[in-house]
């Protein structure tokens, strides 16, 4: 996307809430932010891969996708994004406005035009779910 396009659609963003809330910038329904056609969806679906491993629990210095938090991640190739994603506990103090921070880095992603982030209790979490470069960060290895 060129600059006169990428202002145009920073200029047609709305906020769902107030700062400071957690509110998230989306796109308006029908303005399309990062156009799929331009990337190829094998493409996009590693983008938001590398987009989920800058997102980092807020309490567990590693980030969501090694973690294992996210549970599926479905890219079409129309450039929508669906994910199934957990904490790591019920009672996690950002489970109300973690959603739509993932939701927010991944509308970031070039060629991801929807995105629907789930958030889901089961199964519950483990530390099973650490992939092997989680468990070196962490020293468990």
């Amino acid at each position: 996307m060129n600059e006169p396009d990428r202002a145009v659609a920073a200029s047609q963003r709305q906020t769902d809430a107030s700062p400071g809330d957690g509110s998230v910038d989306r796109p308006v329904s029908d303005v399309q932010a990062n156009p799929s056609a331009d990337v190829a969806p094998a493409q996009v679906e590693a983008n938001v891969i590398a987009a989920l491993r800058t997102i980092y629990d807020p309490e567990i210095p590693v980030n969501i996708y090694d973690l294992g938090l996210i549970y599926d991640l479905d890219v079409d190739r129309n450039g929508k994004v669906d994910i199934r994603m957990t904490l790591t506990a019920p009672a996690c103090p950002v489970a109300g406005t973690f959603p739509a921070t993932v939701e927010q880095r991944i509308y970031e992603v070039p060629g991801v035009d929807e995105v629907r982030v789930e958030l889901v209790w089961e199964p519950a979490w483990s530390m099973d779910r650490l992939s092997e470069e989680a468990k070196l960060q962490l020293g468990l290895l």
